[in-house]
């Protein structure tokens, strides 16, 4: 198919976005983080022969992985693009490997400041056209059904992953660059801000219909450490989004940022320009209203944890949280990704609920 046709299909369920622009919906609307993944056996049968970063580069078996869901789960209301933050990283010229059982693996990570230099900015986004050819084959094979998210890491998560050369429980070596070099630190951030901000237009111009911004690692920072080293480049990504959207005469879409572990800055969150705001599970529906007001929506927050309980629990536990949050300005969702052994019963239940709920 052709990845430049943007003659789309009209979409036929919108109430995530009329969630997100605080119209009023006739249900509330669900979709859960990492949807498209392991959990799914038909997504580790495409795993079984393709490798992790080839099922991204490759539009249609990315486009398949982000349609399993849906055919599984009749009360989805948003697919999200298969794909990783990690792309990212890639495209700036770093190797990242991706190893059973552990996780990405950055062979190489940046060691020493300098290393930034090294990082190919120019043309970075261009090496990323195979997720926007995936954004546009899934809007034509989606046929409608429901809108497609595009997404991103934020500078800080990212850069986290840079630095630690994977996953980390500590981000030791990255709080001591915060710590030593908190110039050269935000100089990478503020490179990995711009990149960002082109490859969110650059989806948008493929098909995307909602974008989110994952800052995963805001737990590690303190309140003043996320004013400082994540804020700006939050507000700078929505606001660079916008600009370049309206310069290219392309249709505004919505943007969601989600800081796990950033519920103690809420109410800096709300000053971001963000239609939507994601929150974790440890954070109280009703606390986290009253922070942000009544002109932003919230998405969360199910610990993905609950999904191991019995039917009747989850069942319990999501209609209890449907109705804290209420119908208006609300996308239910899991406070982090759905876990690779979740039953695939639970997710059934907890689409389903969400729809009973209010």
């Amino acid at each position: 198919m052709e990845y430049t046709n943007k003659n789309f299909p009209a979409l036929k369920n919108d109430r995530l976005l009329k969630a997100a622009c605080g119209k009023e919906v006739d249900k509330v609307p669900v979709w859960v983080m990492r949807q498209a993944g392991r959990y799914l056996p038909e997504f580790q049968a495409v795993r079984a022969q393709h490798d992790f970063f080839t099922v991204c580069r490759t539009p249609e078996l990315a486009c398949e992985v982000t349609l399993q869901p849906l055919r599984r789960y009749e009360h989805l209301d948003a697919s999200i693009i298969f794909s990783d933050i990690l792309v990212i990283p890639q495209a700036l010229g770093m190797t990242v490997e991706m190893h059973p059982g552990v996780g990405p693996v950055f062979p190489e990570p940046l060691k020493d400041v300098s290393e930034i230099d090294n990082l190919k900015e120019e043309g970075a986004v261009s090496r990323l056209t195979y997720v926007g050819d995936a954004i546009t084959l899934t809007r034509h094979k989606i046929e409608g059904k429901v809108p497609l998210i595009g997404f991103t890491g934020a500078p800080f998560t990212l850069m986290g992953y840079m630095i630690e050369g994977g996953g980390s429980k500590t981000m030791s070596k990255t709080k001591e660059w915060l710590e030593k070099y908190p110039k050269d630190v935000h100089r990478l951030l503020g490179l990995l801000t711009r990149v960002i901000i082109d490859y969110l237009v650059m989806q948008v111009e493929s098909g995307a219909q909602l974008l989110q911004v994952f800052e995963s690692s805001a737990d590690h920072l303190t309140r003043e450490q996320f004013i400082e080293f994540s804020v700006p480049y939050l507000k700078d990504i929505r606001s660079g989004v916008k600009t370049k959207l309206q310069e290219k005469q392309l249709d505004q879409v919505p943007m969601t940022i989600f800081a796990k572990g950033g519920g103690h800055s809420l109410d800096v969150q709300a000053e971001m320009g963000y239609e939507t705001i994601g929150l974790d599970w440890t954070v109280d529906p009703v606390e986290a209203r009253k922070i942000v007001g009544n002109n932003i929506t919230l998405q969360g927050n199910l610990d993905p944890q609950d999904l191991y309980k019995t039917p009747e629990e989850i069942k319990k536990l999501t209609i209890e949280m449907t109705q804290k949050f209420g119908k208006q300005r609300y996308i239910a969702n899991l406070g982090h990704g759905i876990t690779p052994q979740t039953p695939l019963e639970s997710m059934t239940v907890f689409t389903e609920s969400v729809h009973e709920a209010v």
